[in-house]
């Protein structure tokens, strides 16, 4: 693992960095599994001085990214979505959601911008029951900035203890990663 960490450390430092945290955020809104907290924690350790700069690419790519996932629900909703809707069996919960949608939809995107349940599911489910867009939008900006920028600051303001926790335990950070992941998933599998 320290081969990993080394190598993480060192990408995160390096000058496509940022462009890597972009399209990784961008992807992880509309179609990727993997969170931009695996390249935004390295990269705010490496240069600590970047943290807001790094908080603000994150959350601009992963709103950009959100509105293509919001495209993709209101798009392929007539086509693909009624098959996929049919093949699963919810139909009948269609209406229902819509009905949650219309009158939590807001909380819902905003609660559920900031938690490890995937943001994609959050964005297409927005454009499949045609929420309102620029509203949509705002929320987003709001939920997915709170999230980095706050991550962004704790980081900022305990660097070193964290960087050192990190060093000696990366591959529980890594693994922890990647139970957040599917217990989104999981957590979103039950709610939808």
């Amino acid at each position: 693992m320290k081969k990993l960490y080394d190598w993480t450390m060192s990408l995160a430092a390096s000058r496509h960095a940022p462009l890597a945290l972009g399209a990784i955020a961008f992807a992880e809104s509309s179609f990727f599994p993997v969170p931009p907290d695996v390249i935004l924690v390295p990269m705010t350790l490496a240069e600590p001085k970047k943290a807001w700069y790094f908080a603000g690419i994150c959350t601009i790519a992963s709103v950009a990214g959100g509105a293509l996932g919001y495209a993709f629900g209101a798009l392929f909703y007539d086509t693909i979505g009624q098959w996929l809707i049919n093949l699963y069996g919810y139909g009948e919960k269609m209406e229902a959601l819509r009905a949650f949608y219309a009158q939590w939809g807001a909380i819902f995107i905003l609660v559920k911008g900031f938690t490890p349940i995937p943001f994609k599911l959050v964005t297409i489910v927005s454009g499949l029951l045609a929420y309102n867009f620029p509203l949509f939008i705002v929320l987003s900006v709001v939920t997915r900035g709170a999230r980095f920028f706050v991550l962004a600051a704790a980081i900022n303001r305990f660097g070193d203890p964290i960087r050192a926790k990190l060093e000696s335990h990366f591959g529980l950070f890594i693994a922890s990663l990647a139970v957040i992941v599917v217990a989104g998933f999981a957590l979103a599998a039950k709610m939808f």
